[in-house]
């Protein structure tokens, strides 16, 4: 049955198209009845015991997050990250299924069983070159040049896998009916699998999506956030190679058509709209310089706010570069690497959850916390009011974020999970395990994520999670109403249509030659929870380590 049958308001609809009302309105009972029904005294008991167990287990989420985090481990390529939680979870009773869309490193883990069906998601890839010591307010690797989580992506999966043992232990005993799916995004920041598993159903029996993404507080948003789409593309030219000094009219440049591509595209910037973003890279240039290069690649990110404005930077980009080759007789074929939606997320679900983070409230953060995070946003030249020093962690809540009221200019970022979004009603939790003010994508994002800081946060998380994933299960008009909302106002007038086509495949080769140079040496500082209470233990690192002034005093903070 379609998914617009969930909605009652969508009944002068479906007898549009000849559906009896009465069938809907059975079913919609039926879905309902599923659900466990609560006196709110008893959910309140219930949120206690979760808050408590959760409380209980920060050693555990501790372990997870360190672990993680010493694996460091590139998009397609997060082994050990699977290895290690499909691992937890098949011990605690969930069924798991690997190798999810034709990705290696992807799966789901389901326990439980009947409606609803509600999946917990996060992120588990890294950064290229943020290999850094944790704890260490300035940049140390602890393999230079190798890949780190300077995204903070070793702790969501921690977040969701402590919320939903402690709620599985609450179903278990309370005989709660209902179905909890975990999976992971698996190469999120090369935006390559979620559309996939979209495309290929893993989604389809699913009734709503939480998913958990690092920040530096505690909250949640609906609607329209400004997120903007995306679509990866990598150009692959063709030509004949030939000696560069002694006969260089009998070649034919690869690399030739790279550069012509790029002039082009970098003269169309000069007549896009301000919406716009477009980011390359060269990721073959040729061999040596003695040698015509027959063989050249570049890859680009398109990124705009709607389906339509998308398709046409990805019809822009392939008309320049059959232009290059043209130009230079060289061959050239396109491959997708990864593509996302912009984004929009539930109402009904964000606004549950919301009075959630408000029981929650923010981790009590010590001094030896702040001191790291001022020490490192005074590293990094983080951006202060005028007049004001660096602030350090959050310590007053985040409002539930709505909608932007005037539509960006462009700029920002994309994620896949907006491809979910708007399959199933879907809100992201942030959580506060990083510090602010930090430039994202780089070694100072890895700093807090193995201290506790960010073990703090995903406990935190945690807990709005757990009361959160509650409330659906056991308050059936959570559910209804979220899906009124897609049906009624997120989907009414936007389609949803896949940027990927039936034929593309995940680019399961992205960074393997990258994990092959560094893992047999990242290896040697996994994380031995058996023998080190903490990472920062096994790496022999004080907490926090800041600079030394020219007096010899540390420089914790300050303006």
């Amino acid at each position: 049955m379609k998914r617009n049958l969930r909605g009652i308001a969508h009944y002068k609809h479906i007898l549009s198209k000849g559906i009896c009302l009465a069938g809907t309105l059975a079913f919609l009972s039926t879905s309902a009845e599923a659900q466990t029904k609560m006196t709110p005294a008893k959910i309140d008991a219930l949120k206690t015991e979760l808050t408590k167990e959760i409380d209980k287990n920060q050693k555990f989420s501790q372990e997870m997050v360190d672990m993680i985090f010493s694996f460091g481990e590139l998009g397609f390529q997060e082994v050990e990250t699977s290895k290690y939680l499909t691992d937890i979870l098949k011990k605690n009773g969930f069924t798991i299924e690997y190798g999810i869309s034709g990705v290696p490193t992807a799966w789901t883990a389901k326990w439980g069983s009947g409606k609803p069906v509600i999946a917990v998601g996060s992120d588990i890839d890294c950064i290229p070159k943020a290999s850094q010591k944790p704890g260490v307010a300035y940049h140390d690797p602890i393999v230079a040049g190798a890949p780190g989580h300077g995204e903070g992506h070793n702790s969501g999966q921690p977040l969701n896998v402590t919320a939903v043992l402690a709620l599985k232990k609450v179903m278990e005993r309370e005989k709660i009916p209902g179905t909890i799916m975990l999976w992971p995004g698996v190469a999120e920041e090369q935006l390559a699998t979620k559309a996939y598993y979209v495309r290929d159903g893993y989604f389809k029996d699913v009734d709503a999506c939480i998913f958990t993404h690092v920040g530096n507080n505690l909250g949640t948003s609906y609607g329209d956030g400004g997120m903007v789409g995306m679509i990866s593309v990598r150009y692959d030219f063709e030509g004949q190679a030939s000696h560069a000094g002694g006969a260089p009219w009998r070649g034919k440049s690869a690399l030739d058509a790279v550069e012509l591509m790029n002039i082009g595209w970098n003269y169309h910037r000069e007549h896009m709209e301000p919406t716009q973003r477009s980011h390359y890279v060269i990721t073959d240039g040729g061999d040596q310089p003695n040698v015509v290069p027959s063989k050249a690649s570049v890859w680009y990110y398109f990124r705009e706010r709607s389906y339509p404005k998308i398709m046409q930077m990805f019809e822009d980009g392939k008309r320049i570069a059959e232009a290059a080759a043209k130009m230079t007789k060289t061959t050239m074929k396109y491959e997708v690497l990864g593509s996302a939606w912009p984004g929009h997320m539930n109402q009904p679900i964000a606004e549950a959850m919301y009075e959630n983070i408000k029981m929650v409230g923010l981790p009590k953060w010590s001094e030896e916390d702040q001191k790291l995070a001022k020490a490192l946003q005074k590293e990094m030249q983080s951006p202060t009011e005028p007049g004001k020093g660096f602030d350090g962690l959050s310590t007053s809540l985040s409002q539930l974020r709505k909608p932007a009221t005037t539509p960006s200019a462009g700029g920002g970022g994309s994620d896949d999970i907006a491809d979910i979004s708007w399959n199933i009603p879907t809100i992201v939790l942030n959580y506060p395990s990083n510090i602010p003010g930090l430039p994202g994508h780089h070694w100072a994002n890895a700093i807090a994520m193995a201290t506790p800081i960010a073990h703090k946060g995903v406990t935190a998380g945690a807990k709005a999670e757990a009361l959160t994933l509650l409330d659906m299960f056991v308050k059936p008009e959570i559910l209804k109403n979220a899906w009124t909302y897609f049906n009624d106002v997120q989907t009414k007038d936007t389609k949803y249509t896949p940027l990927i086509s039936k034929t593309d495949k995940p680019a399961i080769h992205l960074n393997k030659k990258i994990m092959e140079e560094f893992r047999p040496e990242m290896k040697k500082y996994y994380y031995d929870p058996s023998k080190y209470a903490t990472y920062l233990e096994q790496l022999g690192i004080k907490y926090p380590t800041v600079r030394e002034d020219k007096a010899g005093t540390t420089t914790g903070g300050g303006n």
